[in-house]
């Protein structure tokens, strides 16, 4: 199959957050099953800095509302795949993707209406007629409605995937904030009062639904779990479906991972008590082998768990542990995990910041990894976690539901802690059973680390669920 991959950041060519990863890891493992994949996204301003990519093809127009937009299309190669970028420096030769260092782009919504439309010229120019054109999460959504206008006749026989990676960020806009869309009337009856939501549109104009994992793809099936879209979902319910992302173990792996002070694996996790020391010495934690160290490392939003995580830290501190928090976000749970370190300096280490070695060394060094999550598409963490012999403790939502056994519910196949409602009592209580586990049954515990080692979800596995998607579509 011809797969075009519409999307707005790619790993290791701009990145925000775990769109990217997928962005770079699912086209690479379409391409080993023999499929024909290019990648379409906008040419920022540090792509520009980065590679000075060259114009490819003669420079495209796109008409709308009597204004001529002009655009070049330029080519990366990402490990032999093909990245058609769309250069339009009014709307993308900016310092950030998004937003600037506080706030988004006011104009974002018309960016990437245009983008979303540009993706399909930019496929014409270049003379590649997808079977699949797949769409990534709001900025792309439009994508599947341009195609569905289309009469040039280049693209009668595609077929679209939206994929929602995070059903909550729904691109939300008045309509007359984006002068590209004012002469699409189709568009125009389908508003929430004045507002266009993008998603909404994605969904009622591809031929497929999918998003990251099966439990959350159930979970947007339902009216609490479908981030105010359920109507929509429900009358699209035959083509939602939901397929776990895959995990980059070329890069979340103890057996070669360089971030670590010593690497380790399943058969051997000695490693783990030198990663363990490292850690507290890192953040300034006693170092105390004994002590079981809880690891997190997030953006610190309410999505997170935070609403019911600082609740419980005073009792949490009780105990004989230590927990490990790094990361950036609200204001307000930075401050006060900032106060409770302070308080509880032996006990809790918070690190306001975010760096790739901090994440491997968290993942590495501790002993539990806490993802008490409010909602979580897939999520990544837990699966790294997983790799590194580092028990997670989750919230039974979205893909942390689809990834994690929880102890009490299969102690034979067990690989962590879960508990389901979303409140820090319920959160205190699973921590204390992975305590309890920790103290009082060390074999079982190491039995159950290596079991979650040996846990593998492969993008290989993913890229076949996806190639059986695109059959669908297409029949």
């Amino acid at each position: 199959m011809k797969i075009l991959f519409v999307v707005s950041e790619v790993e290791d060519l701009v990145k925000t957050g775990g769109l990217a990863d997928v962005a770079k890891s699912l086209p690479l493992a379409l391409r080993d099953l023999g499929h024909e994949v290019v990648i379409v996204m906008p040419y920022y301003q540090a792509l520009a800095k980065q590679f000075s990519a060259a114009e490819c093809v003669p420079r495209q127009t796109l008409f709308s509302d009597q204004i001529a937009y002009e655009f070049a299309v330029r080519e990366i190669q990402l490990e032999n795949l093909q990245v058609l970028c769309v250069d339009y420096a009014d709307f993308f030769a900016r310092k950030g993707l998004y937003s600037d260092d506080y706030h988004a782009y006011a104009d974002n919504a018309q960016r990437f209406a245009f983008f979303a439309h540009a993706a399909l010229k930019c496929t014409q120019a270049v003379n590649f007629q997808p079977d699949i054109v797949h769409c990534n999460d709001w900025h792309t959504a439009l994508t599947p409605y341009f195609l569905h206008i289309d009469d040039s006749g280049f693209f009668s026989n595609s077929r679209s995937i939206f994929t929602i990676h995070n059903g909550a960020y729904q691109g939300t806009h008045r309509f007359d904030d984006i002068p590209y869309l004012r002469p699409h009337y189709q568009l125009r009856e389908q508003l929430d009062g004045d507002a266009l939501n993008f998603v909404r549109m994605g969904i009622r104009y591809a031929n497929k639904i999918n998003t990251v994992s099966p439990n959350y793809a159930q979970e947007l099936l339902t009216p609490l779990g479908s981030h105010h879209l359920f109507s929509e979902f429900i009358q699209r319910r035959t083509d939602v479906s939901g397929i776990l992302n895959g995990c980059d173990y070329t890069q979340w792996d103890p057996v070669n991972d360089p971030h670590i002070v010593k690497t380790y694996d399943a058969k051997n996790v000695k490693g783990k008590i030198a990663c363990k020391a490292d850690l507290q010495r890192e953040l300034g934690l006693p170092g105390e082998s004994a002590i079981p160290v809880i690891g997190m490392v997030c953006r610190l939003t309410e999505q997170k768990g935070f609403g019911f995580i600082l609740p419980m830290l005073d009792k949490l501190m009780q105990h004989n542990v230590q927990l490990a928090i790094v990361g950036t976000g609200d204001p307000d749970i930075c401050s006060y995990l900032h106060e409770m370190a302070q308080r509880f300096p032996q006990k809790l280490a918070f690190h306001q910041d975010f760096s790739v070695r901090k994440a491997h060394m968290i993942e590495a060094g501790s002993d539990f990894f806490l993802m008490p999550s409010l909602f979580e598409p897939c999520g990544l963490n837990q699966m790294y976690s997983l790799a590194f012999g580092t028990l997670p403790i989750v919230r039974a939502v979205g893909g942390l539901k689809d990834t994690v056994v929880d102890l009490a519910q299969s102690p034979q196949t067990a690989t962590g802690f879960v508990f389901s409602e979303p409140n820090q009592h319920a959160l205190l209580a699973c921590v204390e059973r992975a305590l309890l586990f920790y103290y009082e049954y060390p074999e079982e515990f190491a039995l159950t680390q290596k079991r979650a080692m040996q846990t593998r979800f492969t993008w290989q596995a993913a890229a076949k669920a996806y190639e059986n998607l695109y059959l669908q579509a297409l029949n």
